[in-house]
């Protein structure tokens, strides 16, 4: 564990000394009244000195949305080493007659044509080195337990790249990128043939091409039109992943001149909650072959919180749960608990079913939120943190937002977004040039509406004032 467990400082972090500014909360009130009406929003901002400036709502508890990785990342600083010691590394091994694929949560195992490192192409080369003849090719995830979905998360992202399936054993981010092309009064999907497809799509003056697929079916039904000579990219999600990297080892093993005479298979570990804290007993295994050597942990912690990577949140929540435990979403909940302990932030002020903020169950208060981000710069790896965020109007999905602004280059947050909801949480420098704590968060968004630009003028309002 690599952080800090003085008992008086979360205590500190929660209990701290309110100075309001009037005229700055009138201010951010004035803007938020913009928002479309039914919208509901909390919000506080914390000082330089720790001081709240800004409170309206701080106890009400919001969807975080994707404000979650926040929790998530904040707990993998916590307790994995991001510099790679720990790495999760996919392996390969043979058992008799059959090539074995062994996933341990790496988010970044490719098969891209182009890729550099943490590559499938290592894994079957070294396959292809010990025999020419395999019989099953096998994909095994029972690294965790089988819970490819969290609760509360709408069985209707499952299709999405949004809502893929989680997994130990994890390909290309357990995505198809397929392609919607028209050509002479046709079209043509193409990309990959794990799916089967249902073609329905025609050639039209514009392209809007929609896909869905039932929740374990293998059938694709893409429809819509594209425009002739266009390319609409398409990404879906897998439903088991452990199959799907099974079945591309198999193909990459075919393509270096191995035959494999038998199936592709799997071995999940059913999750079930009495096994929570138990072992999970394996036997004498065949050594590996060869494992993947990932990036240094820290580099998929910013590409999870800048680019708000679902798939590689759910993993970093299942490996902190297999510290010390079974790798559950429970087991890596309770050790987001014990954080929030430490921060000082009474139970009754979170709620968490996941780690990437599709569940719908998740809730927090602003005042909890901000101080668990006090409470994380106050870490030794605190400002390694603070490095994973977006930065407004430059990268991340805050690229586009506080452009040409006085918050442009100077706000670090991470943003938030389902249904119905928004959040942006972080810090920024005001005018004063000191730097603040915030989080903001606009549930009951009314459909087809957005809080985004009251929001982004209600932060503005602050840094002037402040």
């Amino acid at each position: 564990m690599r952080y800090r467990r003085a008992g008086m400082a979360g205590a500190a972090l929660w209990a701290i000394a309110a100075a309001p500014d009037p005229g700055v909360e009138a201010a951010v009130r004035a803007a938020l009244a913009q928002a479309p009406a039914g919208t509901r929003f909390g919000l506080v901002v914390r000082d330089a000195g720790g001081v709240e400036r800004v409170a309206i709502d701080a106890d009400d508890r919001f969807v975080p949305a994707s404000n979650t990785k926040i929790f998530t990342t904040i707990a993998a600083f916590a307790n994995l080493a991001v510099d790679g010691s720990d790495n999760a590394r996919t392996g390969v091994r043979i058992e008799g007659r059959d090539v074995v694929l062994v996933g341990a949560g790496d988010a970044r195992l490719s098969s891209a044509e182009d890729c550099a490192s943490d590559c499938l192409s290592t894994l079957a080369d070294a396959v292809a080195a010990r025999t020419r003849v395999v019989g099953d090719v096998i994909g095994d995830d029972s690294a965790f337990p089988d819970q490819r979905w969290s609760p509360g998360m709408g069985w209707n992202n499952i299709v999405t790249r949004y809502g893929t399936g989680i997994s130990a054993l994890t390909l290309d981010d357990n995505e198809l990128a397929l392609t919607v092309r028209g050509e002479d009064g046709k079209v043509v999907v193409s990309g990959s043939d794990y799916y089967r497809i249902d073609n329905r799509v025609t050639v039209g003056p514009t392209s809007v091409v929609t896909y869905d697929r039932m929740p374990g079916s293998d059938l694709l039904r893409v429809s819509g039109t594209v425009a002739a000579g266009a390319d609409e990219r398409i990404r879906v999600g897998i439903d088991d992943p452990a199959h799907h990297a099974a079945w591309k080892l198999a193909k990459v093993l075919r393509s270096k001149g191995v035959r494999v005479t038998g199936r592709v298979a799997v071995r999940h570990r059913p999750y079930r909650a009495v096994e929570d804290g138990a072992v999970v007993a394996r036997g004498v295994l065949p050594p590996m072959l060869t494992r993947t050597q990932p990036e240094p942990l820290e580099a998929d912690i910013m590409v999870t919180n800048k680019a708000s990577q679902n798939l590689h949140a759910e993993l970093l929540l299942r490996r902190v749960g297999a510290v010390e435990g079974t790798g559950s979403i429970a087991d890596g909940l309770r050790k987001v608990s014990a954080i929030m302990s430490l921060a000082g932030v009474p139970r009754t002020a979170w709620d968490l079913s996941d780690g990437s903020g599709m569940s719908t169950y998740n809730r927090v208060t602003p005042r909890a939120m901000v101080a668990l981000l006090g409470w994380a710069q106050a870490q030794p790896w605190g400002a390694a943190w603070l490095e994973t965020l977006p930065v407004a109007g430059v990268d991340g999905t805050l690229a586009r937002r506080f452009k040409d602004t006085a918050l442009t280059g100077k706000l670090r947050a991470k943003t938030g977004s389902l249904a119905g909801t928004s959040a942006l949480a972080g810090t920024m420098t005001a005018a004063s040039g000191q730097t603040l704590t915030f989080a903001l968060y606009a549930n009951d968004i009314p459909e087809g509406a957005t809080a985004t630009a009251a929001m982004d003028a209600a932060l503005l309002a602050v840094a002037a004032g402040l």
